[in-house]
């Protein structure tokens, strides 16, 4: 029989050590298509599989961007990199996020003292977020106690939490289980269970701390089959049910058996079709820059038992 437990924090454990690894290799001119590619490869080279497509959003780009096929996009001295990423061991899910100001010998060159200060509050910002919600989080806390103390401690730095993302449960097989957990206090009295694993990431902005979407989507989950005429449609679709219908996959990773212009339009007419969800790149409204700092943890009787430190 499979401990749960155990799982969890096996990939927990993957999830850190990839984390760590990954942060050292931001730097001015790397590729984000490199960095997400090693964070992917080296999840499955641990012994796990991937929960979810890495993402990594700069600056005012908040949530949900993984590289496309072919991405020339790349990272530049000063920008807020979020990464995030998810591994799972027997469909037991590990999720963790970091911000990293990328370095430069030239960031004082590139940025004056006061727009560095505030970079590196936007960052201190989230992970205070996070330590408060870790320091409240126990069985019988409610949602919206974890999300008035994430609220505050961000508040306490000038600063707004994102009000229109949150944390969330997970479950076998299921990255978002259904509870939400909330960066302020919307009043939400659902209750934390012992044994309960939830998934916590405060984001920080001195902007409005609103999302919007994107134009573009390159990260999917399945829905439902559905019949189609056009026969590549319909395989790309069978082939998604086949490989990935518990968990978000990305486009991209369509690329290693189907033409990139032929997927991209099969993309297209899955998702108008409902037979797949897509999550659009999220960005700040104002197109103020954000931070995220995210854990997973297992609910105690008195505490949370970190899986992703």
């Amino acid at each position: 029989m499979v401990d749960e437990i155990e799982c969890y924090e096996k990939a927990g454990k993957i999830v850190s050590q990839v984390r760590s690894d990954a942060t050292k290799l931001i730097k001015n001119g790397l590729e984000i298509l490199e960095l997400v590619e090693f964070v992917e490869t080296e999840i499955k080279n641990k012994g796990a599989g991937i929960a979810f497509p890495c993402n990594v959003s700069v600056n005012e780009i908040t949530a949900h961007y993984t590289s496309p096929a072919g991405d020339k996009s790349k990272l530049v001295t000063g920008d807020l990199v979020k990464l995030d990423l998810g591994a799972e061991v027997n469909g037991y899910i590990a999720d963790s996020a970091v911000t990293i100001m990328v370095p430069g010998d030239n960031l004082e060159e590139l940025f004056d003292e006061d727009t560095l200060e505030l970079n590196q509050r936007i960052i201190d910002a989230s992970a205070a977020g996070l330590d408060a919600a870790i320091s409240t989080v126990k069985a019988g806390v409610t949602v919206g106690e974890i999300g008035a103390a994430i609220g505050e401690a961000i508040e306490s730095y000038g600063l707004n939490p994102v009000r229109n993302l949150t944390g969330h449960s997970l479950e076998h097989w299921n990255l978002h289980a259904g509870i939400s957990v909330p960066n302020y206090d919307n009043h939400d009295s659902t209750v934390l269970e012992e044994g309960q694993a939830v998934a916590i990431e405060p984001f920080a902005t001195n902007g409005e701390g609103i999302v919007n979407d994107c134009p573009n989507a390159y990260i999917f989950s399945f829905i439902q089959q559905r019949p189609f005429r056009m026969k590549h449609t319909q395989k790309v679709l069978n082939h998604i049910e086949k490989n990935y219908n518990s968990l978000p996959f990305s486009g991209r990773w369509l690329t290693e058996d189907f033409n990139e212009r032929r997927v991209n339009t099969s993309l297209k007419q899955l998702g108008d079709a409902m037979a797949i969800y897509p999550y659009a790149a999220l960005k700040e409204r104002t197109g103020a820059w954000v931070s995220q700092k995210e854990h997973t943890m297992i609910v105690e009787k008195d505490g949370c038992n970190i899986t992703t430190l």
